[in-house]
């Protein structure tokens, strides 16, 4: 990975000793904002690795949603022996961390984390949104993420097919946590034939309540569908199985979808339209971001709906110029980033 981050931070909690590790990727147009997952790794390497990523995708979903935010990341490390008091005691670490970056870093909630948890971050810094609605936050950001992949999934479908209604078309849906149940549900609703899958066979009820069919994880990716949403943690596809998909299209709302950026040439060779990871789940990042400037509900999700219109630009641009929808997503996050050329004097 190419180290282009402006400030990295690996620092023990003192309350805990566990590892709070905050990447700072680009402030060119604003405080980096990004969540703090919890999540147990391997290594502090590979919680360190997970920030880098992360918070590069971060700068690129901003800058291409027009959002004056940088791009920073957060992962906190679980040890597995978390209690309520150790757990407590850890945000209180993660606010401690964000509170020595002096606001060139917004955190909010992401995987394993809540908004009740950043209530809990707030005491120890005032570099924090996603707050609970009834502490003037916008809450659980989930809902607008899967708001802004159904509008994602709906510009894809236009643009492959010619019509951007779901209705009668099959999804497979993978990883059913907020976003992925969300999404399932609202899908279900537009007509469309769900199908849902998730490591955790606990999460079949949820599946099942939200409309969809339940389908065991094994080879789910590579089931016949209009589209594969991938809702989990990143990589979901790979050298292993980008050959054997048969979805027309890939349009989720993990992060990273692609292990290997290379992959979007691989799909595009086979005719498999890939919706720009950064583009189709920016719902969430766009409502947080409208906590700072007060908007209505109605503004953000007027919002969140513009992806629509937005990830039809980027296969016109992707097509014109005869290259992927990742590389054009890319050149226009790219171009908000490139500093304003100087006029001599």
């Amino acid at each position: 990975m190419a180290l282009e981050h402006e400030e990295l931070h690996v620092r023990r909690g003192e309350r805990t000793g566990l590892y709070v590790v905050v990447a700072v990727h680009s402030t060119a147009l604003g405080p980096a904002l990004g969540g703090a997952r919890l999540w147990r790794y391997e290594t502090p390497g590979d919680a360190v690795s997970d920030a880098l990523r992360l918070s590069a995708a971060m700068t690129l979903k901003a800058a291409a949603a027009g959002l004056d935010l940088g791009g920073g990341k957060c992962v906190v490390c679980d040890d597995g022996e978390l209690d309520a008091v150790r757990r407590r005691d850890l945000l209180l670490d993660l606010g401690d961390a964000v509170e020595s970056l002096e606001g060139r870093y917004i955190t909010a909630e992401d995987v394993g984390t809540s908004p009740e948890d950043m209530v809990v971050v707030a005491e120890r810094t005032a570099h924090v949104t996603g707050l609970p609605i009834d502490r003037g936050g916008c809450g659980d950001p989930s809902p607008l993420t899967a708001r802004g992949v159904e509008a994602a999934i709906r510009a894809s479908l236009a643009w492959r097919e010619g019509d951007a209604d779901p209705a009668g078309r099959r999804v497979v849906v993978i990883g059913v946590g907020h976003v992925g149940v969300d999404l399932a549900a609202r899908l279900s609703r537009a007509g469309a034939e769900v199908l849902a899958t998730d490591v955790d066979p606990a999460k079949r009820e949820a599946a099942e309540a939200a409309g969809a069919r339940w389908v065991e994880p094994g080879s789910a990716a590579e089931l016949d569908c209009d589209v594969l949403a991938p809702c989990a943690l990143g990589g979901a596809v790979d050298t292993r199985n980008a050959g054997r998909l048969r979805a027309g299209i890939v349009c989720g709302s993990a992060n990273n979808v692609l292990a290997d950026d290379s992959l979007a040439d691989d799909l595009d060779q086979r005719g498999i339209l890939n919706a720009p990871d950064f583009i189709a789940n920016a719902g969430g990042l766009i409502g947080i971001a409208a906590e700072r400037h007060d908007s209505t509900p109605a503004q953000v999700s007027a919002a969140v709906d513009e992806i629509e219109g937005v990830l039809g630009g980027i296969y016109e641009r992707a097509a014109a110029a005869g290259t992927t929808p990742l590389a054009a997503a890319r050149e226009i996050a790219a171009e908000r980033l490139r500093p304003p050329a100087r006029v001599a004097a």
